[in-house]
């Protein structure tokens, strides 16, 4: 049964024009209608999306196979953060106590001894915890604000506490509702990795400038397998524009952990831009190319694949030098690939502006990638 419309309710005149109404129900914030479409899904959406939004609310539709009943759903759209978003803040706070334990005891080389006897030992890897968290998180807030800005509904960075090497897997956001264009879809999907790469930067510069540090003999002596990163180019640029060495012939100096921030907000970038799925790279070039998206992302597993081929076969390298490293991301592309980005309700290409842009960001992506990101090195 058809339940009446209050006045300040949504724009249900628009959604007649399209969508014959059958029945009307309540869900909580939502109200479901129930009828027959008079146009195709993708059609529909486009044509009652702008008077909804306009009238504060997200709409779905659910066209159904020919004969049953199609659904339209309408909700509020999300003004904003609702309340305390308790799991974010518990997420960042197991977050920074991960990369101050991993910092202190892998990048300050505090044994775990001393911070088994005096935990808060941990807080001098501080600067390793700022830096990594640092980038991570204002790469994630630039999508934030400016879905933000376009009116989106996005979540606030979830990060994601883990354990060697770096205390963390990185962050996330969520994108909620509907996307209105190729260009919101852009500029939220660009927003992120040039935020990230303007922190990384200025981390990577701050890191650079700090006295190294010196490795405890006990390290030195010790049996056990050594991690190396290698440096990706931009990297190995900003070194050379500031004059500072990323390698020293004495083996007890190191660069400071600080640095070791910066190179994570490098290879996170090229992992972020790899134009598939929710990634991203694939955001960003579902808004440049439209459809066409699909078969770029389909030969993204077959290249991380060849890369983990070439390095094997070719180079002769082992699966602790990379090999496994892109294989694993072979295998979480081909996974990935089948969530692909959101799907814009108004498809009108990109300007000029745009696109410039997006080359841009991939080619800075492209100064972050190296073959040979990481190697272990037998003991």
């Amino acid at each position: 049964m058809e339940q009446s419309e209050s006045a300040d309710g949504p724009p249900v005149e628009a959604l007649r024009a399209v969508f014959d109404v059958h029945e009307v129900r309540s869900d909580g914030r939502r109200r479901i209608y129930y009828g027959e479409s008079l146009v195709p899904e993708q059609m529909l959406v486009r044509e009652i999306w702008p008077a909804f939004r306009e009238a504060g609310y997200d709409v779905q539709a659910q066209v159904a196979d020919l004969g049953q009943t199609d659904v339209v759903i309408v909700e509020p759209a999300s003004q904003g953060v609702e309340g305390v978003p308790w799991k974010n803040i518990t997420l960042f706070a197991l977050t920074v106590l991960s990369t101050l334990f991993v910092g202190a005891y892998a990048w300050y080389y505090i044994p775990l001894s001393d911070i088994t006897a005096n935990p808060l030992v941990i807080l001098r890897a501080w600067p390793f915890t700022a830096a990594v968290l640092g980038v991570l998180s204002v790469h994630e807030l630039g999508h934030y604000a400016v879905g933000r800005y376009h009116g989106v509904n996005v979540s606030l960075p979830y990060l994601i506490p883990f354990i060697f090497p770096f205390g963390t897997l990185g962050a996330i956001i969520r994108m909620r509702g509907q996307m209105p264009d190729r260009k919101t879809l852009f500029d939220i999907g660009v927003a992120g990795p040039l935020a990230g790469l303007a922190a990384t930067i200025v981390v990577t510069v701050i890191g650079l400038s700090l006295e190294p540090m010196t490795v405890p003999s006990r390290v030195l002596a010790g049996s056990a397998d050594t991690i190396v990163f290698n440096n990706p180019p931009l990297l190995d640029a900003i070194a050379a524009v500031l004059g500072q060495p990323t390698e020293y012939t004495d083996p007890r100096t190191v660069v400071h952990p600080v640095v070791i921030g910066g190179w994570v907000g490098m290879f996170f970038t090229v992992l972020n831009l790899l134009p598939v799925g929710q990634l991203d790279g694939g955001h960003m070039v579902r808004a440049m190319l439209g459809e066409r998206q699909e078969s770029l992302a389909a030969a993204v597993p077959l290249v991380l694949f060849g890369i983990a081929g070439y390095l094997h076969y070719v180079r002769g390298l082992g699966l602790n030098q990379s090999v496994g490293l892109w294989f694993f991301w072979g295998l979480m592309a081909t996974f990935i690939a089948y969530n692909g980005p959101a799907k814009p309700i108004d498809e009108t290409p990109l300007g000029p502006a745009r696109m410039a842009v997006g080359l841009f960001t991939f080619a800075l992506g492209a100064a972050c990638f190296l073959l040979v990101p990481v190697q272990v090195i037998p003991g």
